[in-house]
């Protein structure tokens, strides 16, 4: 049994679930914030514990033995072969949904994301919230637009203050690090699929499942988490350089006085503050958020981020930090050129 699993948590987490509240729980991408999917009243207050916009999707979370076929309908043959590569693990599927269904889940569209999460509590509460034939609507357990959680004190620092989370499911670090790959296959036989949103589960990989190379989002498709231009964001503004620009900034940085919080993985010169991540994308992903929070600790006057590399391992992780740094445009000019 893994380590982090409490039965007596775990039930209590499901009747929790049961009785309309939410439960934040570990997956393998990043901690969720969990309602029963098919309450309206419990999803709304989602939404209302994280500021989230109403017309903004969540994801639906299922136990492994879970029909899919209860949440979507015109599931396409893709849709099962994909399942079977990658489920449990971190890969959403955005399928039409069931009528059945309520649309508080889909931000009132026809469509569902729904994933299998591998993370062994995850699991476990998923088979023991209505007996593993529920679904459980999960976003990030986070503020709106705050960086993602991956340890469980993250979730309690953004929550315990409101009391809106009945319970939180501690099941150490997640592995991955960054929110699910996403890809719409509701509209195979016009767009074919469709990458909402990149991560662990690369295009290739799921082309290689499927002898389809998902196509880049188009202006029809759906709405879905996580892809606002702004978004994963410390209240610290974020700034994005390659390593040499980045080094020539630090110096200049401190000769105006100012405090840079730095994220980087090459040798660099001193900073206010700084944490060296690891130089493989698997490694980068899977310490950014946590850097992330821990700098945005730091009081500095900016964060700054050694961009990765632009190949396409690093896709998910540069996806993630371009939201970050969404808005920061001119902060570095900005800082170099205005008095303290």
């Amino acid at each position: 049994m893994n380590e982090y699993i409490d039965p007596a948590a775990i039930d209590a987490g499901a009747r929790a679930l049961e009785a309309g509240q939410l439960v934040a729980f570990p997956t393998e991408t990043v901690y969720g914030l969990g309602a029963d999917a098919e309450n309206p009243a419990a999803v709304a207050a989602i939404y209302a514990a994280k500021g989230r916009p109403q017309d903004h999707p969540v994801i639906v979370h299922l136990a492994p033995e879970a029909d899919i076929a209860h949440w979507a309908c015109e599931i396409p043959a893709e849709a099962h072969a994909l399942a079977e590569a990658f489920w449990p693990g971190p890969l959403t599927m955005i399928l039409k949904r069931a009528p059945n269904i309520p649309d508080a889940v889909s931000g009132g569209q026809d469509t569902v994301g729904l994933r299998c999460p591998s993370h062994p509590v995850a699991i476990a509460l998923l088979r023991a919230f209505k007996g593993g034939r529920g679904g459980v609507a999960a976003p990030s357990a986070n503020k709106f637009g705050h960086v993602s959680p991956t340890l469980a004190h993250h979730v309690r620092d953004e929550f315990d203050a409101d009391g809106s989370v009945a319970l939180v499911l501690d099941g150490g670090a997640s592995q991955v690090g960054i929110e699910s790959t996403i890809v719409d296959l509701s509209r195979l036989a016009t767009h074919g699929p469709v990458l909402l949103r990149p991560g662990h589960v690369s295009a290739e990989t799921i082309a290689a499942v499927i002898d389809r190379m998902p196509a880049a989002p188009d202006i029809a498709a759906p709405r879905a988490s996580g892809t606002l231009e702004s978004h994963y964001a410390p209240h610290t503004p974020v700034a994005m350089q390659d390593t040499a620009t980045l080094a020539h900034t630090l110096a200049r940085m401190m000769e105006a006085g100012r405090k840079v919080a730095l994220i980087h993985y090459s040798d660099l010169p001193a900073a206010h503050a700084a944490t060296r991540l690891p130089a493989t994308p698997e490694g980068f992903a899977h310490a950014l958020y946590a850097a992330l929070r821990a700098m945005d600790g730091q009081g500095a006057d900016v964060i700054l981020v050694e961009a990765p590399p632009q190949d396409g391992a690093w896709l998910g992780v540069n996806d993630r930090l371009r939201r970050a740094a969404y808005g920061s445009t001119g902060i570095v000019h900005g800082l170099l050129n205005r008095d303290i």
